[in-house]
């Protein structure tokens, strides 16, 4: 948040308030900046998105400041293999948010890492909650499974981080694939000792399977799996299940009067009160996954129930925008996958 005087905090207040609301950049209350999204920046990760809101500059102390510059967010998804109990399903997803000092130059450290530490409470709660995980991430039941780690990075925050949090953290998901994997069961098929040149048969075993020897480690048709193998297939794996449930965030930021969307970083430092809702919209359907109040000002329950239902409305046109930027990023990445598949295949 940028340091601002009273009377430039009055200034920006008295714009906003004005007949018709007059913003620094000439958006209406409701007009985002411009929102770049890429997918597949990350080669290691199973899954990463770069998002950015607004037009970054080249120097990051610039876009700390937020003038002219954009906020900048990039996510990644790793997967690993976690341990689990008999009686538990298995998978889960771990959130964490890290900020670039260069993004907060302004903020002494122990306060840096009070932040990184509020943002990753937020999406926690959110995406971590037990009714998201994604089926598939559960490798062998009862005893293996993925652990989903989502790690997001502030590389510059111009104002409306959490909601460029958020785009970054489902475009990331969406762009992860789950390793192809295939069961592996231990079995010990009959054994029929041989002895050979006086050889006791405790010295010298030979395992006769229905077709002649027979390798311990068996692959097909397992009854009783206790590991697992992975497979070489050109498209990387499979998507994560049910991705239409990872939600989007909103930010409607309030005035006595108005709110108003994607707030740069002197907007939400004179503005007194902050609404962070969390919508997705599985099947066409909307499903409101949390809201959150930040700053100093006070609302009532009259109040929020029509914010809520601004919301849904901003969260929709939010989500249709960005499924189709996906659907894009994702056709362009099936075909660069099977090109690089099959161009090492020929090596």
């Amino acid at each position: 948040m940028t340091s601002l005087s009273k009377v430039e905090i009055s200034y920006i207040r008295s714009s906003l308030l004005s007949d018709p609301p007059l913003r620094a950049d000439g958006r209406t209350p409701v007009d985002f900046r411009p929102i770049v999204v890429e997918t597949g920046v990350a080669p290691l990760a199973n899954g990463s998105a770069r998002v950015s809101i607004g037009q970054p500059r080249a120097g990051r102390g610039h876009e700390a400041q937020g003038a002219g510059g954009g906020t900048e967010v990039v996510a990644a998804v790793k997967l690993e293999v976690d341990g689990v109990g008999e009686d538990e399903e298995g998978g889960k997803v771990v959130c964490s948010v890290s900020c670039s000092p260069a993004a907060y130059p302004h903020l002494t450290s122990p306060a840096l890492d009070d932040l990184q530490s509020d943002l990753t409470s937020l999406l926690e709660s959110v995406l971590s909650h037990p009714s998201l995980f994604p089926k598939n991430l559960v490798i062998v039941p009862g005893k293996k499974a993925w652990a989903l780690r989502l790690d997001t990075i502030v590389f510059a925050d111009a104002g409306n981080v959490v909601d460029c949090l958020m785009i970054a953290c489902r475009a990331a998901l969406v762009d992860t694939r789950v390793p192809s994997t295939r069961s592996v069961e231990y079995r010990a098929p009959g054994r029929q000792s041989v002895t050979l040149n006086e050889v006791s048969d405790d010295v010298m075993d030979v395992d006769q399977g229905k077709n002649g020897s027979s390798s311990m480690l068996e692959t097909r048709n397992p009854s009783s799996a206790v590991d697992f193998e992975l497979a070489d297939y050109w498209d990387e794996g499979k998507v994560l299940e049910s991705r239409d449930a990872w939600p989007v965030c909103v930010t409607l930021n309030m005035l006595p009067t108005i709110h108003f969307l994607d707030a740069t970083s002197q907007e939400e430092t004179a503005v007194p009160l902050r609404l962070h809702v969390m919508f997705a919209f599985p099947g066409g359907k909307p499903t409101l996954h949390g809201m959150k109040m930040a700053g100093a000002g006070t609302s009532d329950m009259t109040q929020i129930g029509v914010l809520l239902k601004h919301a849904e409305k901003y969260a929709r046109n939010m989500w249709t925008g960005l499924e189709a930027k996906l659907a894009e990023e994702e056709a362009r990445r099936s075909v660069k996958a099977r090109e690089k598949f099959y161009g090492r295949r020929r090596r």
